[in-house]
């Protein structure tokens, strides 16, 4: 169905000419007509079906038609999406879609200056995106009131309550009018997200396409069962041997997209990293640089999944499986957009194969296996010997812990204190402590060196661990204990 023939208007329809958009998508058709007779709705889509222009397109129409003036720090519509990423696009889209219509847009999220964001809103804006966070300071600050708002949208509202938002919306909500257009969006419909939605839409119009157990149709999926600490190995054999366009690669942990980053470059691969530890500006050049194709290595976390929208993406891999079924559509969903094909590759460790049994269920589908490359364990050895470069453990046990516990992993080369068993639970005289390293000290007592030991309470000891300092030694109490160099 041409967009001729959905109601809009011809400002809208040259905008998306421009854009070379000429054809509906199914969320599109079903969307725009009840939206522009000023229906609330319901819809269930994942990203990429195009349901920023269902929402967009007929709203901005409303915006237009009704030619109300906007007072300062206030806002006409106003639209929450989960992440900055997303909200950075969703105001594109709107500036796109709007372009030869006379509102105002602007976008609010953490990372950014409160001070721009303050004089952004004094005159007010047609057309708010925010995050939920960010606009809670603002309002809390008084920078922008909600009492004028026609339309709200509520976008990919289960990341918002995955992310922890289900508290910032409630309070958000209640600072809305009661009479206004409600547009609730979300990819999956688990109860709590049906409770929300109940509260918040009046007889909405329910819109559902693409269900989240469907993957896409032109993505060859694929899973190799490899242990955790050879899936580096895995990665950079793929990336060497494969001719890709652009690579998302997902990892579970923000470490763990740090580690993969770092262990590329000392193979010679550029990459970036993008999650919430990152700062707007690097979460912005990263995203630019991939999209420009100048660094066609992203490493993410879930964070990415359901909130980058670039097109010419090949490759998806699952470095990582994730522990949700539903998030590995998502992520998959990242490539294989627009009519294009693409891969979808996932590495499967011992631990993770019951999320790859959900993965299977969820989608109905077996996904195929694929082997280990011929020369893995060679490129593995020599991996392991640029892994030892760079200072970040390879040890498998060690591995699967710094996942666990959402860190880095030690150093290889850190030193770790050692406390010898009951030492501790004493007061008193210190016991000497030794050095575990016989090639240098020879069991020596603490401070053998060019000084003397002090015994504890001669006003120099510490409780709970001496040490020795340039050969001055300083006895502690029963709770010295031995350094060895690990």
């Amino acid at each position: 169905m041409s967009f001729q023939n959905l109601g809009l208007n011809e400002s809208l329809q040259r905008a998306l000419a421009d854009k070379g958009y000429n054809e509906a998508t199914p969320i599109q058709r079903q969307a725009i007509p009840p939206l522009i007779q000023g229906r609330d709705l319901l819809g269930i889509a994942q990203t990429g079906t195009g349901k920023t222009a269902a929402f967009m397109l007929p709203s901005i129409q409303r915006l237009v038609a009704a030619n109300e003036h906007v007072r300062p720090r206030a806002c006409r519509m106003l639209v929450l999406a989960p992440t900055r990423e997303l909200a950075s696009q969703i105001a594109q889209s709107a500036r796109d879609y709007g372009r030869f219509s006379k509102l105002s847009i602007a976008t609010v999220f953490g990372g950014t200056s409160v001070s721009k964001d303050r004089s952004t809103l004094a005159n007010g804006v047609d057309i708010l995106v925010a995050t939920p966070g960010r606009l809670i300071d603002l309002i809390e600050q008084r920078f922008v009131t909600l009492g004028d708002i026609e339309i709200l949208v509520l976008d990919e509202a289960d990341q918002m309550l995955d992310l922890g938002f289900i508290h910032a919306l409630k309070r958000i909500v209640q600072l809305l009018p009661k009479t206004r257009q409600t547009l609730f969006f979300s990819a999956t419909m688990p109860k709590a997200i049906r409770d929300l939605a109940d509260k918040f839409l009046d007889d909405p119009v329910t819109v559902s396409v693409t269900p989240v157990a469907s993957t896409a149709e032109r993505v060859e999926q694929y899973v190799t069962f490899v242990q955790q600490a050879e899936k580096q190995a895995l990665l950079t054999i793929f990336l060497k041997t494969t001719e890709v366009e652009r690579v998302l690669v997902f990892t579970r942990t923000k470490h763990g997209a740090d580690r993969v980053v770092k262990l590329l470059a000392a193979n010679g691969i550029a990459s970036n990293a993008i999650h919430g530890n990152k700062s707007q500006p690097q979460r912005e050049r990263a995203l630019a640089e991939f999209k420009s194709g100048r660094v066609k290595i992203m490493v993410a976390t879930d964070i990415a999944a359901r909130g980058i929208d670039v097109s010419g993406v090949s490759h998806v891999i699952n470095f990582e499986l994730p522990n949700v079924a539903e998030q590995y559509v998502h992520r998959i969903g990242r490539t294989a957009r627009a009519g294009a094909s693409g891969v979808a590759i996932a590495f499967c460790a011992d631990d993770e194969k019951s999320y790859l049994r959900d993965i299977e269920k969820l989608t109905k589908q077996k996904i195929e296996h694929r082997q280990l490359p011929a020369d893995f364990v060679a490129e593995g050895a020599r991996l392991k010997a640029a892994r030892a470069a760079t200072g970040v453990s390879d040890t498998p046990e060690r591995v699967r812990r710094d996942i666990g516990n959402n860190r880095q992993p030690a150093h290889p080369r850190a030193t770790h204190r050692a406390r010898p068993a009951g030492a501790g639970a004493s007061s008193g005289a210190g016991a000497p402590r030794t050095v575990a390293n016989p090639a240098t000290t020879a069991g020596r007592p603490a401070g053998a060196g060019a000084g003397q030991a002090r015994p504890a309470g001669n006003g120099q000891g510490r409780p709970g661990g001496g040490r020795g300092r340039g050969g001055r030694g300083r006895g502690g109490g029963g709770g010295g204990g031995s350094r060895a160099s690990a």
